[in-house]
């Protein structure tokens, strides 16, 4: 079985690093490969807005599986830009594309599921469902959109922003996230190119959380006491943080559990966050 990944970023590094041994052949692109670290069970291509690798296209009608997290720009989806036509004739049997919940918009604090139509606006989210879209007409009944919650994992999550001072316990009334250790997010796109059908799946843990609570947790793990708590209305956050504080949904993964089987090894942020310092992250 051969695979072909857009994107080798934070998640689907993570992926390989937990199957690759499932794959006779793996390709994946980079922005740069020159430039990127390599790894020693992949071929790196670079497709970016400066150069796209001509070996894209041979590697791509060789693919029987494609796992798509490169993300969209105001321009459109870059990947289908120059491959739609490809991808839309290739033999690949199962395309696995990575969103993201942010498509539903703001539901002021309600349970949300799949069923719930995607309502996001404008800008980068408006930009995800468009590219969700395009995908579905492209590939039809191939393509699996997960919709990603926050993502967290090794290097990237409270213990290590509370070991570099870069944590804050910001507090706004009523807000609420889901989130998804990486380890949880390999362990669907594996299910997802397995399951036999497509489909679209929120990939979340079991309970949504305030932001500030998750903060308290991981200092109280390190035995440090937590930042103090700034109001929201206070952070002075850049806009891309402050548009994460824009919808306030709480996300549903009934489904993920029932049609894929996904059990999740960290159904909530404390398990995730447990295991995290159990393997040396936040230590001082």
């Amino acid at each position: 079985m051969n695979l072909f990944i857009f994107g080798l970023g934070y998640s689907c590094r993570h992926f390989l690093d937990s199957f690759t041994g499932e794959y006779a052949n793996i390709a994946a692109t980079v922005r740069n490969a020159s430039r990127d670290a390599a790894r020693s069970d992949c071929e790196m291509l670079s497709f970016g807005p400066d150069h796209t690798d001509p070996g894209i296209a041979a590697r791509l009608a060789d693919a029987d599986l494609l796992l798509v997290s490169v993300p969209p720009s105001g321009a459109g989806d870059p990947v289908l830009a120059a491959f739609g036509d490809a991808i839309r004739t290739s033999r690949i049997r199962r395309i696995v594309y990575l969103s993201t919940v942010g498509v539903y918009g703001d539901h002021g604090g309600g349970w949300i599921d799949e069923a719930v139509p995607v309502a996001p606006g404008a800008g980068r989210r408006a930009a995800r469902a468009t590219a969700e879209s395009d995908w579905m007409k492209t590939a039809g009944d191939r393509v699996s959109i997960l919709r990603l919650a926050g993502i967290y994992g090794p290097g990237r999550n409270a213990l290590a922003n509370l070991r570099a001072g870069t944590a804050r316990r910001i507090v706004k009334p009523g807000q609420v996230f889901n989130r998804i250790h990486v380890a949880d997010i390999a362990r669907v796109i594996a299910a997802a190119f397995a399951h036999e059908t497509a489909g679209v799946w929120n990939v979340c843990d079991d309970e949504p959380a305030p932001p500030q609570d998750v903060v308290t947790f991981a200092a109280s793990l390190m035995g440090i006491a937590p930042p103090p708590e700034i109001d929201f209305t206070s952070a002075n956050l850049s806009d891309m943080a402050r548009s994460f504080y824009a919808t306030n949904n709480r996300i549903s993964n009934a489904r993920l559990k029932r049609e894929l089987n996904a059990a999740l090894a960290y159904p909530t942020y404390r398990e995730g966050l447990k295991a995290l310092w159990a393997a040396g992250e936040g230590a001082i």
